[in-house]
């Protein structure tokens, strides 16, 4: 069985309820902004998929932003593949909405002045592309950058595979590194073995940047809608949505 295939999205997964009741959580140790990006560093965020650099680290990027910390955002792929089947959201819609999208929630994230570097690599065949991802990242990083991605045991595989290709990337240039898991939260449960919680701290946010957060994640509009050409749900699913409103966030270092 392929490690993924352990680590399957599945149906509406652990609920937020299991996490918020969890001990394990208020024990993992605490960092600061300032302990992530140091004065004289930027904070790059390289996204799979547009919505995942604010499922990951949104509410980061809301004091980043007030701090005026310098921020990049890396967008991969445009999540072309995210309705497939679908006559309602068919990809040449979705190459258009999901860009949008991303924009608008870095607006009220309030990174009015970011505009992604996007890199049009197709959605779904990252694990492909590994190196050649890492190669097109190591020409946008610079030395003392900090970049935030999904975690390389994050159960998917657009997702696994940029963290592979970021680790290569910013070892060639330089940075440092910081993963962060967003459908390890689906798939997992608290005290669960297969993260890596020796490596895990939380960001406390700001009441001013959960809010930020969670109307960022409402401008995601395309995966929050059922599709009615399919009968699919929304793509990102309740307990996603409801881990917008975490007081934290985790990151592995």
């Amino acid at each position: 069985m392929d490690a993924v295939e352990r680590r399957a999205i599945r149906g509406e997964g652990t609920p937020e309820a299991e996490w918020r009741n969890w001990p394990g959580m208020a024990e993992l140790p605490t960092v600061a902004p300032r302990d992530l990006v140091p004065a004289g560093s930027r904070a790059v965020v390289v996204a799979p998929h547009p919505d995942d650099e604010v499922l990951a680290v949104g509410g980061l990027l809301a004091q980043l932003a007030d701090s005026g910390t310098p921020v990049e955002v890396i967008a991969v792929t445009d999540g072309t593949a995210s309705h497939r089947g679908s006559t309602e959201w068919p990809a040449e819609r979705l190459a258009q909405a999901r860009p949008r999208e991303s924009l608008r929630a870095l607006h009220r994230l309030g990174l009015e002045d970011v505009e992604p570097a996007r890199l049009g690599l197709p959605d779904g065949g990252l694990k492909a592309l590994r190196a050649v991802l890492a190669a097109r990242l190591v020409s946008l990083l610079r030395p003392r950058d900090v970049v935030f991605t999904t975690w390389r045991r994050d159960g998917h595989p657009d997702h696994e595979a940029t963290g592979e290709a970021c680790a290569l990337a910013a070892a060639s240039a330089g940075a440092r590194l910081v993963e962060v898991p967003v459908w390890g939260w689906h798939w997992s449960s608290p005290g669960d073995a297969r993260m890596p919680w020796k490596h895990a701290f939380r960001l406390l946010l700001s009441e001013e940047a959960v809010r930020r957060k969670r109307a960022a994640v409402q401008s995601f509009t395309s995966q929050l809608r059922r599709d009615a050409s399919t009968g699919s749900g929304p793509v990102l699913r309740a307990t996603t949505v409801q881990r917008a409103a975490r007081p934290y966030e985790v990151v592995f270092l």
